[in-house]
């Protein structure tokens, strides 16, 4: 016996359309992969259907074990919290390297090294 039998029907439906829509974000992300050409649009979409998918899904699933076992489950938090700062933190890093190749390679469009000195000019960024 599972217990699912004592599982009211309105939890169910909000799990499932939770799970829905956790899924649907991921699938949009992983088309969004195959879609795009260039590799800084196709590591855009992937990131956040990820993040947004995996949200919906770890919605659903506190919900349903909160429903279940009558008190609140929080320990799908803890994933949470992890997927959503190192989807992001992965996002940058891997951006940054994708520069700095294509940088060295010399691709056209990419922006020139940033010494992190003021301009030599005698202008500054605040304009006065």
């Amino acid at each position: 016996m599972t217990g699912l039998d004592d599982f009211p029907l309105w939890a169910a439906i909000l799990v499932s359309l939770l799970l829905l829509l956790g899924s649907g974000l991921t699938l949009l992300g992983t088309i969004g992969l195959v879609q795009f050409k260039s590799f800084y649009e196709r590591v855009h979409a992937p990131t956040l259907g990820t993040t947004c998918g995996a949200g919906g899904v770890l919605i659903a699933s506190i919900l349903f074990f909160s429903v279940l076992q009558s008190r609140l489950a929080l320990h799908e938090v803890l994933i949470t919290v992890f997927v959503t700062v190192t989807t992001p933190v992965t996002l940058m890093l891997l951006g940054r390297a994708a520069i700095y190749r294509d940088r060295i390679e010399g691709k056209d469009g990419m922006p020139e090294f940033d010494s992190g000195e003021p301009p030599s000019d005698g202008s500054s960024a605040a304009g006065g």
